[in-house]
């Protein structure tokens, strides 16, 4: 499996754009931009890994209704941005549809998760013998020994760390991009400006060599009745950041949704009326490789 984290491809794609155009948005190249992404990388990977699966974020997250201030920054620098937000997203929405109507690709999107839970459990219950992750997001680390990894950021595979420490470490030091403190720090840490709490290395070492003695089941229920602020604070972190902590029902949705459209294949009949009616002439001659 190919597995294509869409909207950070796409959006990265937009930004090289927004750069060179000087912030005004053409949807005729945002498209053209996309779509030759998406080649190149079928191009590159289809023998070795397969076919593109394609990942999309629903528009709700069920990280957000467990953790209210999960990407709640976001919001904020967007209003404070250069760019009209609200017209890239509907330029993304608009060739995300494209791409699921007329592409031959399995197009996943699921209520209420992320690209990354839907990628996390197509390796977990459907991995191939070979797998990529196409994204330059980190959190996919943890997944290493399920699949390996291309950052279109830096165009090289994403390696050299252990999978099980990463995680370990990504849990005591949160994720300041998504919202997510330290597990010494308070949940209104980035939404009310304060300064975490340092982490310095030797307490990373120290509550890593500690958190080996605990099995997730008996860690959650310590959380539970343990009033240390780390250890429900490393419970709201793993829920947060573990791809094993995916909700079941979410689980369950994104393995129907897949199976059934594995039993229904959708074909490539659309693909030069699609060409033609975009005027993607460029790639008319390429229609082959998508």
């Amino acid at each position: 499996m190919i597995l294509v984290d869409l909207n950070q491809v796409m959006i990265g794609s937009l930004m090289v754009h927004l750069h060179r155009a000087q912030d005004e948005i053409d949807e005729r190249l945002v498209r053209h931009i996309v779509l030759n992404n998406l080649r190149y990388y079928r191009t590159k990977f289809k023998e070795e890994y397969g076919e593109l699966i394609l990942c999309n974020d629903d528009k709700e997250y069920w990280r957000r209704e467990y953790f209210p201030n999960y990407k709640a920054g976001r919001k904020k620098d967007r209003a404070s941005s250069p760019y009209d937000w609200d017209k890239i997203f509907t330029c993304l929405n608009m060739v995300r549809d494209e791409l699921k109507d007329n592409f031959p690709y399995i197009s996943m999107r699921i209520p209420h998760a992320e690209a990354d839970d839907i990628i996390a459990v197509l390796l977990m219950n459907r991995g191939e013998v070979k797998n990529i992750i196409v994204s330059s997001d980190k959190d996919f680390i943890q997944l290493h020994h399920l699949s390996d990894q291309y950052s279109p950021v830096t165009k090289e595979l994403v390696n050299g760390h252990n999978p099980k420490t990463y995680l370990i470490e990504h849990i005591l030091k949160g994720d300041r991009s998504d919202g997510v403190p330290n597990i010494l720090s308070s949940d209104d840490t980035f939404v009310e400006h304060k300064r975490q709490k340092p982490m310095r290395r030797t307490i990373i070492v120290t509550l890593m060599e500690a958190m080996k003695e605990y099995e997730p089941e008996i860690l959650y229920q310590i959380a539970q009745c343990n009033k240390d602020t780390w250890i429900r604070n490393w419970q709201r972190n793993s829920t947060l950041i573990d791809l094993t902590k995916i909700p079941e029902n979410i689980v369950i949705n994104i393995l129907k949704e897949y199976d059934e459209k594995l039993e229904t294949p959708k074909t490539r009949g659309n693909l030069l009326n699609y060409f033609i009616e975009n005027k993607l002439t460029n790639l008319i001659d390429d229609i082959q490789e998508f």
